[in-house]
């Protein structure tokens, strides 16, 4: 089977500008200049050592083993995936040319590009198997796809329903919580996905309470663009008056829903729109210019300010996502 590769350029954050220019890349901009085809790994991991002589041994050979073999390993004809967490999404493209060094876009971490032809079509994480989006999760910004999560990923892209199998690959034997912060959000993401609507509404409103908000969820019906008003006093008197919309697993919210959204408003309003299905790159250029202040939830930020809340939010909220804390040698 042709082998593929997970690309993950800046933790996810590179995805739109991935399909966008029909690329791969990475960072790693103190290697790149060298990193042609043909250099050797060892020759790599002495440029780190050389330019960089205080990083960890550790940190030094992953990094430039990964800038290696994304220069000499990955061949025109295998297969790339890359992940969105913002939008949960997968893209998945076959490389089409050898690495090159593009010192122009090095600041956005993409110094070494591989040109990569993406399928149109991008695969949601829960129409995978448990164990491939595991063996997706790790962190690392390239590794190879075992070959059953390949599998999976192949079969997905077809349309056929994922098939449950062990995950037995040798990272997960190696090293049991290698990247668990990174499975721990994805699995926690699982959980919240399977909420219903108004139990979104109800998630979001105990963040916000557990920030030091009270809040208003609008009853079952038409909202009139609010499902949610969070304010000090709890009616909206007292500054700021933040007025929530919640989209659960939606898709993508365009520019025309963030337009509805702010037609609404008052002028002393402060806008939350949360959208658990992700935003186009139409709708946050429409959040930048918009006459009050308005922020964009994806469901990557909703899972980070429920951690780091999570301890101040009360029984109903915990009893939605029921967490536990884990402690580990550092």
């Amino acid at each position: 089977m042709t082998r593929m590769w997970m690309v993950r350029g800046e933790g996810g954050s590179l995805y739109e500008a991935f399909r966008e220019h029909g690329v791969a890349a990475i960072g790693w901009s103190q290697l790149a200049e060298q990193a042609k085809p043909g250099v050797s790994r060892k020759q790599l991991i002495a440029l780190y050592q050389s330019m960089d002589p205080q990083a960890k041994q550790g940190r030094v050979i992953s990094g430039a083993s990964q800038v290696w073999r994304f220069v000499n390993e990955i061949q025109p004809g295998e297969w790339i995936i890359t992940y969105s967490p913002a939008n949960r999404l997968y893209a998945v493209g076959k490389v089409t040319g050898p690495a090159e060094h593009q010192p122009q876009t090095a600041e956005q971490g993409m110094a070494l590009v591989r040109k990569v032809q993406w399928q149109a079509q991008e695969l949601a994480r829960d129409s995978l198997g448990t164990a491939t989006k595991n063996s997706l999760g790790s962190t690392l910004t390239l590794f190879e796809v075992p070959a059953k999560a390949v599998a999976d990923v192949l079969a997905a892209l077809k349309g056929k329903p994922a098939e449950p199998v062990e995950d037995d690959s040798e990272e997960a034997a190696a090293d049991p919580l290698a990247d668990i912060e990174e499975r721990a959000r994805e699995q926690i993401k699982d959980l919240i996905i399977k909420l219903d609507d108004k139990e979104m509404q109800e998630l979001v409103a105990g963040i916000l309470r557990a920030m030091g908000y009270k809040t208003q969820v609008s009853p079952d019906g038409p909202d009139r663009g609010k499902d949610i008003v969070a304010s000090p006093d709890g009616f909206g008197f007292e500054h700021p008056r933040i007025v929530v919309e919640v989209k659960h697993r939606s898709g993508k919210m365009g520019s025309q829903q963030i337009r509805s959204f702010l037609g609404g408003r008052h002028k002393d309003d402060r806008g939350l729109y949360v959208s658990t299905g992700g935003f186009s790159k139409d709708a946050q250029y429409e959040a930048d210019r918009a006459s009050i202040p308005l922020a964009l939830w994806t469901l990557e930020h909703v899972v980070r300010a429920l951690i780091e809340h999570y301890d101040a939010t009360d029984a109903e909220t915990k009893r939605l996502v029921p967490l536990k804390r884990l402690y580990w040698p550092a």
